[in-house]
């Protein structure tokens, strides 16, 4: 591509032929998406002005970018955002982009929360990363006081970017560390915990996508030998965290719903086990019950 001549229509097939035979899927789609972020427009406004005529410096600037799509960086890392639930979050390589796959988790737990007489109801969400459960949830349960934990403090940071951009950072609490460990003192109980931990198999992280293998962080995708260590850790931990009918809901790959609905048996204080399917029809979100007996010790966990 040469900084001479070029409209947006030309430019944008040119980059999308480009982007298509160097392997990449949905050239036209990052194609729009980086001219669009270059000029600092919507997309649909490249469609309105197919015929304008573009300056050097701007087609320079697109010329870096598709560089760094060829490179296999993400284009929400390039762009800074990804839309979550028709909202706009900004994202960086601090934290996982956030997927379709999580709304379902969102979804159940706004349904959860309409059973809950208590006011104010109090969520809890586990390694929040970029904020899109705790942010999702108060926007959408007004009423809902929620606590968001991360062990990464520039996750941590992002997060409270995207409460104020959304004017709900007055109804999040954030605190740094691992899971439950900032909560250990005070033993706070709350109405719904929900996370989506890392789950992704250690030997499995290399065979991922070149996207998410080197510029996801791998804080964020590793959840040991089996992918279970996070999910474990909180089905054991969160009874002492749910109220009494509480409920856990918690995202995973669909290989491992069997494992924690074997490990929430275990525990013995939990009921009403649900599995919940994603857009694709697989399973992807368990959800659990606290037993009404109160904040009953597990029976067993390992």
């Amino acid at each position: 591509m040469t900084p001479k001549a070029w409209c947006i229509k030309t430019l944008l097939e040119t980059a999308t032929d480009y982007l298509a035979e160097k392997g990449i899927e949905s050239a036209r789609l990052n194609a729009e998406v980086l001219l669009a972020y270059q000029l600092h427009v919507k997309r649909i406004s490249l469609y309105l002005n197919f015929d304008q005529p573009l300056t050097e410096k701007e087609i320079s600037g697109y010329r870096d970018l598709i560089r760094r799509r060829l490179k296999h960086e993400p284009l929400q890392y390039i762009t800074g955002i990804q839309e979550f639930w028709s909202l706009a979050f900004r994202v960086n390589p601090h934290v996982l982009i956030p997927r379709p796959e999580t709304e379902i988790l969102v979804e159940q737990a706004i349904t959860l929360a309409g059973a809950f007489a208590e006011t104010p109801l109090r969520v809890l969400d586990l390694g929040t990363g970029s904020g899109v459960i705790s942010v999702t949830l108060a926007k959408e349960v007004p009423e809902a006081l929620i606590l968001a934990t991360d062990i990464s403090g520039e996750a941590l940071g992002l997060a409270r970017l995207n409460a104020q951009g959304h004017g709900v950072s007055e109804r999040i609490t954030f605190l740094r560390g691992n899971l439950f460990e900032p909560l250990m003192v005070e033993k706070p109980v709350f109405h719904l915990i929900a996370s989506n931990p890392p789950y992704v198999c250690t030997h499995e992280i290399q065979g991922l996508l070149p996207e998410v293998e080197h510029y996801e962080p791998r804080l964020a995708l590793d959840g040991g030998k089996d992918g279970m260590d996070f999910l474990k850790q909180i089905i054991c931990q969160a009874p002492q965290f749910l109220h009494p009918g509480g409920w856990l809901l918690l995202e995973m790959s669909p290989y491992q719903v069997e494992e924690a609905l074997f490990t929430l048996a275990q525990t013995g204080v939990y009921q009403n086990e649900t599995k919940i399917e994603d857009y694709s029809h697989r399973q992807r979100v368990v959800m659990a019950q606290m037993k009404s007996k109160g904040k009953s010790s597990p029976k067993k966990c390992n």
